[in-house]
C-alpha cells in the first residue's frame, strides 16, 4: 500500500461509473470535481457513482469539491481564434465569442482593477497581454505573446489585485454546494489570506457542518506572504502551480513548493501538489523523465498528496496516469529514511498526551518494522496525528463513522476502515488482527502496533498503545 495518495480529476474522460471503478481499482484516493469546469447537477451525479462504488468495493474515496473562487475566465470562443504578437484586442463583459478582436471575460468589473502598462495573462500565461487603455468598462491591450485562444480559460492580472470580495455570491453557492452534498473537501481558489479562509470558516458553522474539510489554494504572491497564519486556520494547502507560476517566477516554483510541504508537514496539516505533475500523458501513454522526478520529489519532500488534473478529466490515458502515479509513489517510498523523518519531526511539535503517544507509536512501528499501525478512532484526530509522524507502516483507522473514514482519504498512510463500534479494549484487540488480515498477509512473528482513546464512548484522547506479535 503506498503511503502518499492520489487526487484524480474527474471530467469528460472519466465522469461515468465504469470510469470511477476503474479509476479507484488502479489507486485512485480522492476524486477532484472542479466546479470551474462542472455544473452542479454533473457534479451530483460524479458523486452519487462515487459513494456507489464505495459501497460496491467497501472503500472509503473522498470527495474534493474545487470551488471558482474570485476569479476571471475568458468566455465562450467560437472556433479557432488566433491572436498574434501586436495585434490590439479588447477585454469586455459583452458577449462576443472571440471575434472581431474581443474577448469576452467573466467578471465585468475588471477595467476598475487594472492599470495602464499592466500585464493580463491568459491560460496559465501561455497568451500575454499588455494594457494600453481603459474606454468606459472596456480594457485595450497590445498582445505582447500570441497564442490560440481558447473558451473560459483563466485570466490572471499579476500586477495588481482583484477587488472582487472572497466570499461573491457565486463563491458562497460553490461552498454551499460542496456542504450540501456532504463533500469530504473543499479546495478554496485564490485564497489571498488567513481572514479568507475564516470567512468560510464561519460560513460552515452557519450552515451547521463540522466535516466539510478546508483546503486552501496557494496560487498568489499575497497567499505565500501569510502562509504561516493561512496553514494555521485550513485544514490542509494545495499548491496549485499552475496560477502560482504566474504569480511569481517560474524558476522559483520549486523552492516555494517545497517550503510549503515542509511547513504544513511540521504543522501537521496535509499537503496536495497539484498542476502539470504527468502533463504529457494527457496525450502519451508514458511520461517524461522529467514528470517522473517531479512526481517524485514531492514525495521525497513530504507532501500527502500528488493530483491528476488534465491527464483523468480530458486526457487519453487516465488510467494508466494513475497507475504511473502509484508505481512512482511506490518506488520512491521504498527508498526513504522513516526514522530520520521521525527525528526531524520531533523537534517542533506540540506536548500533548495525544502526540507524545502517537509519536511513542510510530518509534515503535519504525524500531520493530511493524506490518501495521491499528489506530481506533471516532473523529479521525488519533489517526491524524500518527499520520504527521510519517511511520514506516501503513495506519489502519477503524472507526464507526463512514464520514470519519472517507474525511481520512486524503492523509499520508491511512487505510481507513469502517467498523462496528467497540465498547471494550478485549473487542478492540480480538478484531485488530483479523483487520489487519484482510488487508495484509501476516506471518508468524510479525508485529502490529494498537492505539486509540478508550473509553471510547467519551471521545477521549489517544491514552494507550499495545504491541501484538502473530503467533
Amino acid at each position: 500500500m503506498n503511503k502518499t495518495k492520489i487526487v484524480a480529476t474527474v471530467g469528460p474522460m472519466s465522469s461515468t461509473k465504469e470510469m470511477v471503478k476503474k479509476m479507484i481499482l488502479a489507486g485512485t484516493d480522492v476524486f477532484r470535481i472542479n466546479l470551474s469546469h462542472s455544473s452542479y447537477k454533473d457534479a451530483e451525479k460524479v458523486c452519487a457513482h462515487i459513494r456507489a462504488v464505495n459501497r460496491e468495493l467497501n472503500t472509503n474515496t473522498g470527495i474534493l469539491i474545487d470551488t471558482k473562487g474570485p476569479e476571471v475566465r475568458t468566455g465562450t470562443i467560437n472556433g479557432e481564434v488566433f491572436i498574434e504578437i501586436d495585434d490590439t484586442v479588447t477585454l469586455t463583459s459583452k458577449e462576443c465569442f472571440g471575434e472581431f478582436g474581443n474577448i469576452q471575460i467573466s467578471y465585468k468589473d475588471l477595467y476598475k482593477d487594472v492599470n495602464i502598462g499592466d500585464r493580463v495573462l491568459i491560460h496559465d500565461g501561455l497568451i500575454e497581454l499588455k494594457v494600453i487603455n481603459i474606454i468606459d468598462e472596456d480594457i485595450k491591450c497590445i498582445t505582447v505573446r500570441g497564442g490560440q485562444l481558447k473558451s473560459h480559460k483563466g485570466i490572471n492580472i499579476p500586477d495588481s489585485q482583484l477587488s472582487i470580495d472572497f466570499l461573491y455570491k457565486e463563491h458562497k453557492e460553490d461552498i454551499e454546494f460542496a456542504s450540501r452534498i456532504n463533500a469530504d473537501f473543499v479546495a478554496l481558489s485564490f485564497v489571498r489570506n488567513a481572514n479568507d479562509v475564516l470567512d468560510v470558516n464561519d460560513m460552515l458553522i452557519s450552515l451547521k457542518n463540522e466535516h466539510l474539510q478546508i483546503i486552501a489554494k496557494i496560487e498568489s504572491r499575497s497567499a505565500i506572504e501569510d502562509i504561516d497564519n493561512i496553514i494555521k486556520v485550513s485544514d490542509g494547502i494545495m499548491v496549485a502551480r499552475g496560477d502560482l507560476g504566474i504569480e511569481i517566477s517560474l524558476e522559483s516554483i520549486p523552492s516555494v513548493q517545497k517550503k510549503l510541504i515542509k511547513q504544513s508537514y511540521l504543522k501537521g496539516k496535509v499537503c496536495i501538489v497539484a498542476t502539470e505533475m504527468l502533463t504529457s500523458m494527457e496525450s502519451t501513454s508514458r511520461p517524461t523523465r522529467a514528470e517522473v522526478s517531479d512526481v517524485a520529489n514531492a514525495v521525497i519532500d513530504g507532501a500527502d498528496a500528488v493530483m491528476l488534473s488534465g491527464e483523468s478529466a480530458v486526457g487519453h490515458y487516465p488510467i494508466e496516469a494513475i497507475e504511473t502515479m502509484n508505481r512512482i509513489i511506490d518506488s520512491t517510498e521504498n527508498n526513504m529514511d522513516y526514522d530520520e523523518i521521525l527525528i526531524k519531526h520531533t523537534s517542533h511539535e506540540n506536548k500533548d498526551v495525544t502526540t507524545v503517544i502517537s509519536h511513542s507509536v510510530v518509534d515503535a512501528a519504525n524500531m520493530l518494522n511493524a506490518k501495521a499501525i491499528i489506530a481506533t478512532t471516532i473523529s479521525g484526530y488519533t489517526a491524524r496525528k500518527i499520520s504527521s509522524h510519517r511511520p514506516c507502516c501503513p495506519i489502519i483507522a477503524t472507526t464507526p463513522r463512514k464520514e470519519t473514514a472517507t474525511s481520512l482519504s486524503l492523509h499520508w498512510g491511512v487505510l481507513p476502515v469502517v467498523v462496528k463500534k467497540y465498547t471494550t479494549t478485549d473487542e478492540i484487540m480480538k478484531n485488530a488482527i483479523d483487520i489487519v488480515n484482510e488487508k495484509f498477509v501476516l506471518e508468524k512473528g510479525d508485529k502490529i502496533i494498537i492505539t486509540g482513546g478508550f473509553p471510547m464512548k467519551q471521545n477521549r484522547y489517544t491514552n494507550f498503545l499495545k504491541i501484538e506479535e502473530i503467533e
